[in-house]
């Protein structure tokens, strides 16, 4: 595709080489900006015009996270790439990581040119170990090609970026709990505020933004902001990556115009497997409540057309799901997922999502009652909004969404102590 952002660069050999990566004009954004020593705001301006949202699931606009940062505070400050990805169904950052890790560097270079900050951290998720390699020899290539390090360019501008593996802890993907970890403490929520832009990694200003995010820099400041709003839609700029999985032909990354229909995103997958109907399609990672196949068919997959659904768009990994599965089933083993993710710290998620568990869990083994489907929508009542971080909505949204358009399965378990699938 014309407008591809992220995967570029897809069609050449080897295209995680440095040598590939600047003979379609990697590094040539940096190199202008420092050498013609372009103004921050200059950049950071461009960035709000593009409509860049954040790619790793809150959405919040990239441009105007930038501008919280004080460049006159002194002292350090730091850029951080969150490439923890432990969204269940997410795997589309790891293959910047494998394929197009210099276009990442270049875009976290500016970044820090563009907050004041010479020093940066890409945090990875541990078991990315081939996406891990991958980075740290494109970091080595671009040291010894001068683009990391002291006096870059000559420019007198210092920048120096590191890998951090993490330990695969899905709550180390919340910003806050990712810098603790970073500082080697255990992986918790910080209370907000103070925000990271004004008390981050260490204490310093620190801007957190995802491997797609920042990836996407230097090809929105070598083509414009307006070029890169125009690719989507209203309030939804740009292309995005889709990681698509579940019951369809072919499963895969895919990057695609925002505001683009979800039955196109479905073909280019090679359609659903077998033939058979598109039942619930969960469009925005686990934790996005699930939309029933008919509705999703006729949605966009844009910011506005999922929140109006009822769903988000998160970090736009799409699970569909055709007629063979038991929604109930599918519940229990996201509930486990985040009962067993908690990091603990606060009692409603932490007792929440074991409740969440325990209720469904019974349902599905043939011992559910009539009132575990109010006591399940009263436990998630409890733990939405009352958590340092979104991992107790997270757990809860599920749960509501599954309840709201597939409640007659559940209700079947109930009577029938068996999966209404296959009766």
């Amino acid at each position: 595709m014309a407008n591809e952002v992220c995967l570029r660069n897809m069609d050449l050999d080897r295209p995680w080489l440095l040598e590939q990566y600047k003979s379609r004009g990697g590094y040539q954004m940096l190199t202008k900006i420092l050498t013609e020593k372009t103004p921050p705001d200059t950049i950071i301006e461009e960035v709000k015009k593009s409509g860049l949202r954040g790619r790793g699931g809150a959405g919040f606009p990239t441009g105007l996270k930038w501008s919280f940062i004080s460049r006159n505070a002194p002292g350090q400050k730091f850029v951080v790439c969150n490439s923890d990805e432990g969204e269940p169904g997410t795997f589309k950052d790891r293959d910047i990581l494998r394929y197009n890790p210099h276009q990442l560097i270049e875009g976290m270079i500016i970044a820090g040119y563009a907050i004041g900050a010479t020093l940066g951290y890409n945090y990875i998720r541990g078991e990315f170990w081939e996406p891990y390699e991958r980075f740290e020899h494109a970091l080595e290539e671009a040291r010894a090609a001068g683009y990391l390090g002291e006096n870059l360019l000559g420019s007198g501008f210092d920048f120096e970026l590191h890998s951090h593996l993490g330990g695969g802890a899905y709550i180390c993907g919340e910003e806050t709990a990712l810098l603790e970890s970073i500082e080697g403490k255990k992986g918790q929520p910080r209370y907000k505020p103070p925000f990271p832009a004004h008390f981050g990694l260490y204490g310093r200003p620190t801007i957190i933004n995802n491997t797609e995010s920042l990836a996407s820099i230097p090809v929105i400041l070598e083509k414009g902001g307006e070029w890169f709003k125009d690719l989507g839609v209203e309030n939804s700029g740009g292309s995005k990556l889709f990681s698509i999985s579940g019951n369809i032909n072919k499963p895969g990354v895919y990057e695609i115009p925002m505001g683009t229909p979800f039955a196109e995103l479905l073909e280019m997958a090679g359609g659903m497997k077998d033939g058979r109907p598109c039942k619930a399609v969960i469009p925005g990672g686990s934790s996005a409540p699930v939309i029933p196949g008919d509705m999703m068919l006729d949605l966009t997959m844009d910011y506005d057309a999922i929140a109006k659904a009822g769903s988000m768009l998160g970090s736009g990994a799409v699970i569909v799901m055709d007629d063979s599965n038991c929604m109930v089933k599918i519940l229990e083993r996201m509930s486990y997922f985040y009962y067993e993710e908690s990091c603990g710290q606060c009692t409603p998620c932490r007792e929440g999502t074991g409740w969440l568990y325990r209720v469904v869990h019974r349902i599905e083994n043939g011992q559910g009652r009539w009132e575990d489907l109010e006591l399940l929508e009263d436990v998630t009542k409890k733990i939405a909004g009352r958590t340092i971080c979104a991992l107790g909505d997270a757990a809860a949204m599920p749960v509501q969404g599954m309840l709201k358009h597939f409640r007659d399965e559940f209700e079947y378990h109930i009577e029938h102590k068996r999966c209404m699938v296959g009766a």
